[in-house]
């Protein structure tokens, strides 16, 4: 037996909350009466007839009503529904009373006042509607909470997905380009080429288990573009120049894994082509904790059509950063007396 009220597809309130209520609005009606009254009996009496009453059209109204008309948009019907059920609760609550508590229908009223009258039926609508309306509010606010909290974890869900699939992009693009120049040095049969696969061995251990995590320590970061570097190296040779600055602590800073490396590779398209070197000068500076700032700068080949490729590198850093960082983010990508420079602005969290 499950601890949830049957629901329709709204959020299920656990039954004991339903006591809670229940019994609480219970306990107020009836030392309210009782003191008003000076009579405890007779409020306890009237309150549970009335108790039995309330709890049923609550949940018909709550469960029926609603699902079957206002959430269809049978707004009409609904208030035929609404209208027909309350005029059968007046009876059945007026001969109840009459029955096992009291001939006097409505003692707080001024004056003796009799049952069916136009002021008792509709001072009994009121009260009932007022009780169902206040459960009601309630079913629907939790409602409201819960869709809204399904909602998050759907949107949440989505981005991580995101974010899963752009961080899977970037390994195959990573190798693929590295393939091709392992494929570049095998065809001039240079010694280099035994040395590129045993660093990319050493860079797939890093991609393969060590970016599972949706963070990663700054510092494993430059080691792995350091090791990237070296790769271009092997192919380049001695017109690789690069250099790397760190200003203020890193040690504990964490950045997302294999967020920086497509503005390396950029570096790599626009700067070399054919016997150009490539002068690449990379910056990591903590800012006061609460700021890291990368930048690099390399020279800019203008005749270098590479850049006209459409890649996933700079657009998927972009696409991470705002799923991310949201708004809490700067990047800047320009070209200044050929050099291209970027500028990088990321929360320390």
């Amino acid at each position: 037996m499950t601890d949830k009220i049957t629901k329709y597809d709204g959020y299920s309130i656990p039954r004991k909350y339903h006591f809670i209520f229940w019994i609480g609005y219970f306990m107020i009606n009836f030392i309210r009466w009782g003191s008003y009254f000076d009579d405890y009996m007779y409020s306890f009496k009237s309150n549970l007839v009335e108790f039995f009453i309330h709890i049923p059209i609550t949940y018909f109204h709550i469960y029926y009503l609603i699902p079957k008309f206002i959430l269809k948009k049978r707004v009409v019907l609904y208030f035929i529904s609404a209208i027909l059920t309350l005029g059968l609760v007046y009876i059945v609550r007026t001969e109840l009373n009459l029955l096992l508590v009291t001939s006097n229908i409505w003692p707080e009223a001024i004056g003796i006042q009799k049952a069916y009258s136009f002021n008792h039926i509709v001072a009994v609508t009121i009260g009932e509607v007022y009780v169902v309306a206040l459960a009601t509010a309630i079913k629907l606010t939790m409602d409201w909470i819960a869709e809204r909290r399904k909602n998050a974890q759907l949107k949440q869900l989505q981005l991580k997905t995101e974010l899963k699939y752009l961080k899977s992009q970037i390994q195959p693009h990573f190798f693929f380009n590295t393939l091709n120049n392992l494929y570049y040095l095998t065809i001039e049969k240079s010694d280099k080429a035994s040395d590129v696969v045993l660093k990319l061995s050493e860079i797939m251990q890093y991609v393969l288990y060590d970016v599972k995590e949706p963070k990663i320590g700054l510092l494993n970061e430059i080691n792995y573009i350091q090791s990237y570097l070296e790769l271009e190296r092997l192919r380049h040779g001695e017109k690789i120049n690069s250099q790397i600055e760190i200003k203020g602590n890193i040690d504990d800073i964490s950045i997302p894994p294999l967020l920086l490396l497509p503005f390396i590779e950029n570096c790599f398209k626009h700067g070399s082509k054919n016997n150009d070197s490539v002068n690449l000068d990379i910056h990591f500076e903590n800012k006061k904790n609460q700021q890291l700032v990368f930048s690099a700068k390399n020279n800019f080949n203008t005749n270098n059509n590479n850049e006209k490729k459409r890649g996933i590198g700079i657009e998927n850093v972009r696409r991470r950063l705002e799923l991310l960082y949201k708004n809490n983010y700067s990047l800047e990508t320009k070209i200044i007396d050929n050099t291209f420079n970027v500028l990088l602005k990321i929360p320390i969290l």
